[in-house]
């Protein structure tokens, strides 16, 4: 198949520039509106999720394979497309061997959250990892709101894109979150977890409307949102580990909910 994008041969051409801050930049980011795909799963679970690409910018060594020539296929006429060679493509992505695709995309604007919904709120996480693994375990769990306060890395970094692995687009996602104030507006149960809290895990009802407030890997989760809680839980550790990196903290809450809802609908 023929393809009727344009090719940038040079890697100083201003366009693969430009490419190469956005992918780099969160604050270039932010001012354009935008997110950068990196890969066929990311592009393909955006297009699932009927969020349609500005750009497509195609690694010109990747044009025969079957997966990329289908997706590009898909495309509508209005998604503009640019055809790199690999070493043009290498200048653009942060990765180490270049992507089949990128693709650029307006971040989502997402609407309320709704009132009775379960919801997990994180404050100041820092490491893109921890990010998009929480992201991609609330979308496994079923719990869709998710809101994070103004200190947390960009949500919609490439690095935190790839570790959701496409979990951004089925959540409710909102950003620079007063979470102290989102916590005193919601009506459900407010847990925050807490190395010394004083209840497990395990003895609390997660069913309801609840929300499951996570901190920063390294001092938790502030004494403001600690005041605002309704339990401080503890997840019990008879092992000899001294504390759960918090994306693994996450998983167990989340997951713990899943049973009870599983148990609650077996009667």
């Amino acid at each position: 198949m023929q393809y009727t994008g344009k090719t940038i041969s040079s890697p100083h051409n201003d366009e693969v520039k430009q490419l190469a801050r956005l992918v780099q930049n969160s604050r270039e980011r932010r001012k354009q509106g935008l997110m950068v795909l990196e890969g066929i799963h990311l592009i393909q679970s955006c297009l699932e999720a009927g969020l349609l690409p500005q750009r497509v910018y195609v690694n010109a060594q990747a044009l025969a394979h079957a997966e990329v020539a289908a997706l590009l296929a898909s495309l509508p006429a209005s998604c503009a497309l640019a055809i790199l060679p690999e070493p043009v493509m290498a200048k653009a992505s942060a990765l180490a061997t270049p992507p089949e695709l990128l693709a650029l995309c307006a971040r989502p604007q997402p609407a309320a959250p709704a009132a009775a919904a379960a919801r997990v709120l994180l404050e100041d996480i820092q490491d893109p990892g921890n990010l998009g693994t929480i992201l991609r375990c609330a979308a496994a769990s079923g719990v869709r709101e998710v809101l994070l306060s103004k200190g947390c890395v960009d949500v919609y970094s490439p690095k935190v894109l790839r570790a959701g692995m496409g979990a951004h687009f089925v959540l409710s996602i909102h950003e620079q979150v007063e979470l102290a104030q989102a916590m005193r507006g919601f009506a459900g149960r407010k847990l925050v977890t807490y190395l010394e809290g004083s209840s497990s895990l395990y003895s609390q009802d997660l069913t309801g409307a609840v929300a499951l407030v996570f901190g920063n890997e390294g001092a938790g989760v502030s004494p403001a949102l600690l005041a605002l809680a309704d339990a401080r839980i503890r997840i019990p550790m008879p092992g000899h580990a001294e504390s759960l990196n918090v994306a693994m903290a996450a998983t167990v809450c989340l997951f713990e909910r899943v049973r009870q809802l599983e148990l609650a609908a077996a009667g």
